[in-house]
């Protein structure tokens, strides 16, 4: 019998619990694993509050590292004793052990460490489609990266620097907008005391900029499309402040905008695509190309207190649960 967290009712981080939990023997095609570090995401929040329906109980979390401790019958990808990593659904990496299906593991390299695989996997998966397949992009591009300092916002923030864009990007204070510079960032806007459309407007000389990506949502959706060249694209991947409003499309048509709601499970979903994302993002670690920056551990006990950091924004790069 293991400790996982689970909640029984949606609302604020006090209806986290910790519960007993037996994750049951590997059967055919699965990996018993025992976990030691867990990767919070914002998709975590969206789940526990219910902005995101899941059926209840529930278990939470799509992101984790660990050993393997037994495998099911057929499964010959890993053994006993393996360190390994996921990311991606189904719900439930807030625990000391989980089944999970051979397929979705993935074996770590030397030089990858579990706390940095479970910092960077998801969120490198991540920047990865946004900036290599959603909007491929072109040396000399200038972006704006909303939450520039923030778990998908630092590793996006250097993977666009190592593709030669010009990166503008968003944080809500002086301290967050230091650590955007350290990471690379061209141009730091503090949105809670600037304007965004005319620090963007200033910077591109009134031109604006090729690309748009956009985390946060409704909060920034107006602001993102103004801040737009024309036929520039909005990439909206996140709902930090809440699902984005419906579009006039004759707004768009205005400057020939595009608009794309990408989801990573579309990009990862066949074991090829998988295998593809997870070598990038490890090779960009391991040359040194991509900083994992890891803000703060919690015990797993004191996954409440993790989602309130988070949703305070009192986080910068990634935030991690200990069993």
């Amino acid at each position: 019998m293991g400790k996982a967290i689970r909640f029984h009712s949606t609302g604020a981080p006090d209806v986290l619990r910790v519960e007993d939990v037996d994750p049951g023997n590997p059967g055919p095609g699965t990996v018993l694993v025992q976990q030691t570090a867990i990767g919070v995401n914002y998709v975590d929040i969206c789940e526990r509050s219910g902005r995101y329906a899941v059926p209840l109980p529930a278990g939470l979390g799509k992101e984790a590292a660990g050993i393997v401790e037994a495998i099911g019958e057929g499964v010959s990808t890993v053994r006993p004793g393996d360190r390994v990593a996921y990311a991606g659904g189904p719900a439930g990496a807030y625990a000391q052990q989980r089944v999970i299906p051979a397929d979705r593991l993935i074996a770590l390299p030397p030089g990858i460490t579990e706390r940095d695989a479970a910092a960077v996997l998801l969120k490198g998966l991540t920047a990865r489609y946004l900036v290599q397949h959603v909007h491929p992009i072109r040396h000399g591009e200038t972006v704006l990266l909303h939450a520039a300092a923030g778990g998908v916002g630092l590793i996006t923030l250097q993977w666009l620097k190592s593709l030669g864009a010009t990166v503008i990007g968003t944080v809500s204070s002086s301290a967050k907008a230091e650590v955007a510079r350290t990471h690379g960032c061209d141009h730091v806007v503090v949105y809670t005391r600037e304007d965004v459309r005319e620090r963007v407007r200033t910077l591109t000389r009134g031109e604006g900029v090729n690309v748009v990506y956009d985390g946060v949502g409704r909060t920034t959706m107006d602001a993102s499309l103004v801040c737009l060249a024309q036929r520039g694209t909005l990439v909206s991947f996140g709902d930090a402040s809440g699902i984005p409003l419906p579009l006039d499309m004759a707004k768009l048509a205005e400057r020939s905008l595009t608009v794309t709601r990408p989801t990573l499970r579309a990009y990862v979903s066949q074991r090829a695509e998988l295998e593809s994302g997870v070598n990038e993002v490890f090779g960009m670690v391991l040359r040194g190309t991509i900083r994992v920056t890891i803000d703060q551990t919690h015990a797993l006990r004191d996954a409440a207190s993790a989602h309130r950091a988070l949703e305070e924004r009192a986080t910068t790069g990634s935030l991690l649960l200990v069993p």
